[in-house]
């Protein structure tokens, strides 16, 4: 078993990294005011399909599997990465799901790696962790090991931003993300957050976003993965829980700041996440990916390569 100890290395807190204020107790309050009615929290108008048998990934392809929300299943190169499961009937704070799972953690194809972007609840999900073998390996922010610890997982890797490792034969960066972390009122921060770059062995990568603002890091993604002669051909990017802006603008992008990600990354396709699944904002359910194809069109892209998928569905590339 691993310590629940915080590695040295780590500082106690990461307010340092955070490139947006915390919303205040005030904020916080108005925010759950907007939130639609129940009577109007319908997900009827997100499509679902069966996510499994997944179709063939091997050698030089990239495939994307959302699974509702953040959750999604990458394989590049016939490496299976998992990041941010969160496969239970509802979260603290959201309730239930508007729409159903696909896949149990049991169903799901051998994972390689979880890659997990930061420790919010609808990210870090502890009941479907709990569900996956224990010895299975673990990517995080700095300061998760002793949470995954006291998970039973012996198989934790700690990043930094822009630091990397090897799965499989690809190589799996942290990068930052306008965001910030907590699970309880006493560890705020606590936990580093971030996105992921996953890169084949032809230097083909796919870009998971997990939960971010629109900022500056795309560009910087883009710039540091250009130097190294890398093509960023699908992003994965959120594109709801955004309204009302003056409280989310900091922490969560709104379709047409996606699409300008998408451009700022250098990304072709671009898989649309983070909307249909929970209620954690004002917006109506479905108009994030009403907006987004609105935005996509608007600058100029073509439609096809807009991969809005259905939950459980799947693109190759």
């Amino acid at each position: 078993m691993l310590p629940p100890r915080r590695d040295p290395r780590w500082p106690r807190d990461f307010h340092h990294r955070r490139t947006s204020d915390l919303l205040s107790p005030r904020q916080a309050y108005e925010l759950l005011r907007v939130f639609p009615p129940r009577a109007e929290r319908d997900g009827s108008g997100v499509p679902v399909v069966d996510a499994l048998p997944l179709p063939p990934a091997g050698p030089g392809e990239i495939s994307v599997t959302w699974l509702g929300h953040a959750s999604t299943l990458l394989r590049v190169d016939g490496v299976t990465l998992l990041v941010d499961p969160v496969l239970a009937g509802g979260i603290p704070g959201a309730g239930t799901r508007l729409r159903p799972s696909p896949v149990t953690p049991e169903e799901l194809p051998h994972i390689d790696a979880v890659l997990l972007s930061h420790d919010h609840y609808d990210h870090l999900d502890a009941p479907t962790l709990r569900r996956l073998p224990r010895s299975t390996r673990v990517l995080a922010g700095g300061g998760s090991r002793p949470l995954l610890a006291r998970l039973g997982f012996t198989d934790v890797t700690e990043l930094d931003w822009w630091e990397n490792v090897e799965v499989g034969g690809v190589t799996v960066e942290f990068v930052p993300a306008h965001h910030w972390s907590r699970r309880t009122l006493l560890d705020t921060c606590r936990r580093l957050w971030g996105g992921w770059v996953v890169t084949g062995a032809g230097g083909r990568s796919v870009v998971h976003a997990g939960d971010t603002g629109y900022g500056p890091f795309p560009a910087r993604i883009a710039a540091r993965h250009r130097d190294l002669g890398h093509d960023l051909a699908v992003a994965v990017l959120p594109i709801g829980a955004y309204a009302p802006r003056h409280l989310l603008r900091g922490v969560h992008m709104d379709p047409a700041e996606a699409v300008r990600a998408a451009a700022d990354l250098g990304a072709r396709h671009v898989v649309p996440i983070h909307w249909g699944t929970f209620v954690l904002s004002g917006e109506p359910v479905t108009e994030p990916h009403e907006r987004v194809r609105a935005a996509w069109v608007r600058a100029g892209r073509d439609l096809a390569d807009l991969w809005d998928l259905p939950i459980g569905g799947t693109r190759a590339l």
